[in-house]
This record gives structure tokens, C-alpha cells and sequence, in this order.
């Protein structure tokens, strides 16, 4: 091997990383096929116990925003499939 052979080839930790940092990019979710996330089917009577429960609920309560949140996560969830 002459003296200037050595000079061309980059040092190891430039490849280690290249490597590290193509490897982070393979591990990105972004696969297109991802399975929806499962949608829970409640029984009628479990969705008018859940109402009364809702409508006892002090106005202003926090759980109901949050219980309508819920509602547009379960929307989108079924819109996925």
C-alpha cells in the first residue's frame, strides 16, 4: 500500500456515521399499510349508561371535552380502514 493510497479512504468513524445515521432513517414509521388502530364496539346499553353518567356530570366538566376528543379519535379510526 504507498503512502498516498491510505489519504483517499475516509476514517472509520466517517462511516459508522454515514451508517448510523442512514440506519435512523430506515426506522421511521411511515409505512403507508399500518393497520388502524381497533375501534371498541360498546352494546346499547353500555351507550345509555354512558350518557346518563355524562349528563350527571357537573357543567363545564373536563372528562366531557375529553369524552369528545375521544369521539373524533373513534371517527378517524373508522374512517382509516
Amino acid at each position: 500500500m504507498s503512502s498516498t493510497a491510505r489519504c483517499s479512504m475516509p476514517p472509520a468513524a466517517a462511516l459508522m456515521i454515514a451508517v448510523l445515521w442512514l440506519t435512523g432513517c430506515a426506522t421511521a414509521g411511515s409505512d403507508p399499510r399500518a393497520p388502524c388502530p381497533p375501534v371498541v364496539a360498546y352494546s346499547a346499553a353500555d351507550q345509555v349508561r354512558a350518557a346518563g353518567e355524562v349528563e350527571a356530570l357537573p357543567e363545564g366538566a373536563m372528562l366531557v371535552r375529553m369524552l369528545a376528543d375521544y369521539a373524533v379519535l373513534r371517527d378517524q379510526a373508522r374512517a382509516c380502514k
